[in-house]
């Protein structure tokens, strides 16, 4: 009998101990949501599982999500070097280690007499994880130096690949792809309740439906389906929070926060022909209000809440730390459906249907909106 999607992915994750949950650079609530969700359930499986993002930098508005801040940016050393002593004629009385120079030494004292080398042996494991689900990412490459330092570990471990959308390229070992879902979390939720149902405590649907609300910009986008909102009510049946989701996503923000919004604001420009609607943002403006680079997606989620109308958001920004203001960061929102990714190929954008990033270097933030501004106007009138 051929098994369905969830019921390989069952299986397969019943076969594996340690688990990499990993998604792209480009991550919003939605991959975060449903990483979490994820590990947290494994773990209730008495799993070992790890969320890495390379470069990932915490949102404050994620904060609140039970182990958010055991999200790794780095994956680290992927083998174990494992020291085998056979204590069977000495006995253990005492192990103990140090360090000095840069060096460990390890101190080994038997019960009697004493060991020998023949008694030791050393070996290199092979990975530390045996299977990786990657969430919410078209392809390898998007996921940075977590791939790219380690194309072994991937072309030699098997890859759950789930994701809701047609930019996919299906690099799984198994594809779990749902086209018609409005998120990650959506499709997540369906799996784990496939796997075991009763394992979806609270923190979990918190973490989904956080991911449900982050993806679909609190169920505002055009894209919702019926089915999402099928989930988010199970969510919330299973225990979810959503005013407190809410609150924490869209209604607590720090003063740094109100001050470079309040500067977006002040450079927010609208061109109603094209329903696009963009800011730009200096570096003096984060130096003023003392905000740093990741508060930039409130203020994305900001435009799209107080100007409806808008279908094409687009935010131009200096470097924060970057005193020369040597280059400049755009990201570019799109609410109907428009490719982002796709519109802004020209500028080597990464990022997916909905929401795209790019920079350009060596021309003043003046100089980059003239010439984004006019390439999007003549991408839409295309």
């Amino acid at each position: 009998m051929v098994l369905g999607l969830s019921q390989q992915i069952k299986q397969l994750i019943e076969d594996k101990k340690n688990i990499l949950i990993t998604f792209g650079k480009q991550a919003d609530g939605d991959a975060v949501g449903s990483a979490l969700a994820l590990r947290l359930f494994l773990e209730t499986m008495n799993k070992r599982a790890d969320v890495v993002c390379s470069d990932f930098v915490l949102s404050p508005q994620l904060s609140f999500l039970k182990q958010s801040k055991k999200i790794k940016s780095e994956i680290g050393d992927l083998h174990q070097f494992i020291i085998t002593i056979d204590t069977s004629k000495n006995g253990l009385a005492e192990l103990s280690y140090d360090t000095k120079d840069e060096k460990l030494r390890i101190f080994i004292t038997p019960k009697n007499g004493y060991f020998t080398k023949e008694q030791i042996k050393t070996t290199q494991t092979e990975f530390k994880y045996d299977l990786i689900i990657i969430l919410d990412t078209p392809d390898l490459e998007s996921l940075g130096k977590i791939y790219t330092n380690h194309e072994d570990f991937f072309y030699s471990t098997p890859i759950i690949n789930i994701d809701h959308k047609a930019n996919n390229e299906n690099f799984g070992s198994i594809n779990f792809i749902e086209l018609p879902a409005s998120t990650s979390s959506e499709i997540v939720f369906g799996l784990l309740k496939d796997i075991k149902e009763e394992f979806i405590d609270l923190n979990v649907a918190n973490a989904l439906l956080t991911g449900i609300i982050a993806g679909t910009n609190s169920f505002k986008k055009d894209k919702v389906r019926p089915q999402t909102l099928k989930a988010a009510g199970g969510l919330v049946d299973l225990g979810a929070d959503r005013s407190f989701i809410i609150k924490n996503l869209y209604q607590t923000k720090s003063i740094s926060t109100f001050k470079l919004w309040g500067a977006a604001l002040t450079n927010l420009q609208h061109d109603e022909k094209y329903d696009l609607v963009w800011t730009t943002l200096t570096r003096d403006d984060f130096v003023r209000s003392g905000a740093k680079k990741e508060e930039l997606y409130t203020i994305i989620d900001e435009i799209i809440t107080t100007s409806p109308d808008a279908k094409f958001i687009l935010l131009l920004h200096e470097y924060p730390e970057d005193k020369d203001n040597g280059h400049v960061e755009g990201i570019l929102r799109i609410l109907p459906a428009h490719n982002a990714t796709e519109m802004m190929k020209k500028f080597n954008a990464q990022g997916d249907d909905d929401q795209t990033t790019f920079i350009i270097k060596g021309k003043s933030l003046k100089e980059v909106e003239e010439e984004i501004v006019k390439h999007i106007k003549s991408e839409i009138s295309h």
